[in-house]
């Protein structure tokens, strides 16, 4: 079994593991979050974690209320130019926790006065070192250079920071049942080995998402970068009718994240003016009326609440994207050009 594989069907355990373990740090860094009292929350991230940013700007904002916008680390590091952070709590997400850019925001907002908390798969790291609090996602070594199991950890871990900021009852439930529908949702993607080869010689593919699933179109769009080697564009359902839908011919393939919630509609007459132009529409969802759309459907449980979609969804796309690159013949676990940690300055 490839490493890949074997992180992909990690997830369970490793979110399971990081829900018992942390719920009480989440709580203790929720309070001095509350006692601060943020005028607004900056995330620092590249690469993968950088769509763990996405999703931690719908649903900080959602579910706590609190703005949210993404970093510039370029300002802090080559132009040594540091905005004013010190009403500010800024969240730095890196796998490894050794990329500097990410570093310096949280130093600079550190030492302006504002609350840092750095989230890391590495409890020794320059990062983890560096902010007020740190959340360890605790995931083990990632042997494959293309990142899974700590995208959803980093994903759990803001979800699980977002349910001890609100405390909301039903936000702890829906964690609870989260290890549960994340493996259910692998069970469903053994399926995707059966049709992948129909996309062996596809050059393009286009990856849709909105609101919560905003990044995992992206992130999907990195993972058939990085290891099928495709040109990808990734959008939000808003931002690609403004154009880009222009470029669709038939047999385009389009992958398009769909799960119940509020953008459902809007995702629905999207896939239908998309097949009326002979795309091949890709569609993650646990909607009945939306599979029936798809040219393939890539299912997930049918009661996974919206706010925590992208942990599951985002796991279809992971599969595919391996798959995918197994059937071009390429290396899933170490990807021409990458390497694990990327230092960033």
């Amino acid at each position: 079994m490839y490493h890949i594989e074997q992180e992909i069907n990690a997830q369970p355990a490793i979110i399971q593991n990081l829900l018992e373990t942390h719920t009480e740090l989440a709580q203790h860094i929720a309070r001095s979050i509350h006692a601060f009292d943020p005028a607004f929350v900056l995330v620092a991230a590249r690469g993968t974690s950088d769509n763990a940013a996405r999703y931690a700007q719908y649903v900080l904002a959602i579910q706590a209320g609190l703005p949210v916008g993404l970093a510039t680390p370029s300002v802090h590091t080559l132009y040594h130019a540091a905005p004013n952070l010190k009403r500010s709590l800024v969240i730095g997400i890196s796998q490894s926790g050794r990329s500097e850019d990410v570093r310096r925001v949280v130093e600079d907002a550190k030492r302006q006065g504002g609350l840092t908390l750095g989230i890391t798969n590495d409890a020794d790291s320059p990062l983890a070192h560096t902010a007020d609090y740190h959340i360890p996602l605790d995931c083990g070594e990632e042997r494959s250079v293309a990142a899974t199991k700590t995208y959803t950890a980093e994903l759990s871990a803001i979800a699980l920071l977002t349910a001890a900021l609100t405390d909301k009852p039903e936000l702890h439930a829906d964690l609870a049942q989260l290890p549960a529908a994340i493996q259910q949702t692998i069970d469903y993607s053994a399926t995707i080995p059966d049709w992948v080869q129909r996309y062996r010689y596809a050059e393009r593919i286009a990856s849709i998402g909105r609101g919560y699933n905003h990044c995992t179109a992206y992130e999907i769009s990195l993972k058939i970068k990085e290891l099928c080697y495709i040109t990808g564009e990734e959008y939000s359902e808003a931002d690609f009718r403004h154009g880009p839908i222009a470029v669709i011919n038939p047999g385009f393939p389009v992958l398009v994240v769909a799960p119940q919630g509020q953008p459902l509609p809007l995702l629905i007459d999207l896939i239908e003016k998309l097949n009326d132009k002979g795309a091949e529409c890709l569609v993650i969802s646990n909607d009945s009326q939306v599979q029936s759309l798809a040219r393939y459907a890539l299912p997930m449980p049918s009661d996974v609440p919206e706010w925590l979609s992208p942990i599951c969804a985002v796991i279809p796309g992971q599969v595919f994207a391996m798959h995918l690159a197994l059937t071009k013949g390429y290396a899933v676990d170490t990807p021409r050009g990458l390497q694990k940690v990327t230092v960033t300055l």
